[in-house]
């Protein structure tokens, strides 16, 4: 199947009744997360900031309870003396909120990524009754095997992370060490996902040697798109739904090639 035909099939899917009602659970859980996680960091901001504004209005030492967590003195001390001057202030809320949008940016990402996984064997269901009615699905994966593979990913991401450290300093350079751990995380998920709901080890092995730069460059355009603003909590699905038809395409042509062996086989056997 030409890839453009099999992204538009793949956002006709999405836009249906069903995909859409599962769309909406990444989104409701990740923002939950974040705003629970949001509020419980502002609230330790604000005093922080109250307690900078009360210094520098009364000319007063900055008091700080010594039975608060180590983080938040750290915070605290390192806020005081930085909004002393108008450019570290400057420079230090330029930080603050690009590497907060960032982390944010990612985390939605993991979150709806890690939750999407647990949605995959519906999401797959709805596509092969639809599309492969004729086709069985075999997959290799069990209860464990999803939870390793989240924790390998992430070592291994977590590793590269400080492999790659002396390249951001580098301009531009910096933007492909920064993503390619960030990459290898999604890569990995989202074909663990499918694959091992879809195929057997051995018909995963057979596509992966065939097809492995394929899937890498659907996974890429994905991971671009996913790099929008928070459009992952609501396209996760989609995701989904377009590496499933690739799946599911490079199954059909094993699954043919398989039937024809074996016609061509009884069909010698008949003749002798």
């Amino acid at each position: 199947m030409i890839e453009g035909k099999m992204i538009a099939i793949s956002v006709k899917d999405f836009f249906t009744k069903p995909m859409l009602k599962i769309a909406f659970l990444p989104l409701i859980i990740t923002m939950f997360v974040l705003l629970v996680l949001f509020y419980s960091a502002a609230d330790y901001g604000f005093d922080s900031l109250q307690v900078y504004i009360e210094t520098t209005q009364n000319g007063q030492e900055v008091t700080i309870d010594p039975n608060a967590p180590f983080y938040y003195i750290w915070a605290t001390t390192v806020i005081a003396f930085l909004f002393q001057y108008s450019v570290t202030s400057w420079l230090v809320g330029f930080l603050f909120y690009t590497i907060g949008t960032v982390f944010v940016m990612m985390f939605s990402v993991f979150t709806t990524i890690i939750i999407i996984g647990f949605l995959t064997p519906f999401i797959l269901d709805i596509i092969q009754k639809r599309h492969y009615p004729e086709i069985k699905t075999n997959g290799f994966g069990n209860i464990l095997s999803p939870l390793w593979v989240l924790l390998k990913s992430t070592i291994i991401m977590v590793v590269m992370f400080f492999l790659f450290m002396p390249l951001y300093f580098i301009p531009f350079i910096n933007i492909l060490a920064f993503n390619l751990p960030l990459y290898y995380f999604f890569h990995k998920l989202l074909n663990y996902d499918i694959a091992s709901t879809i195929l057997t080890k051995d018909e995963y092995a057979v596509i992966h040697s065939r097809k492995a730069a394929a899937f890498r460059g659907r996974t890429l355009f994905l991971y671009i798109l996913s790099m929008i603003p928070f459009i992952t909590l609501f396209t996760a699905v989609f995701y989904i739904i377009y590496l499933g038809h690739g799946y599911f395409q490079e199954l059909k042509k094993i699954r043919s090639l398989e039937d024809s062996i074996i016609n061509s086989s009884d069909k010698k056997q008949i003749e002798k």
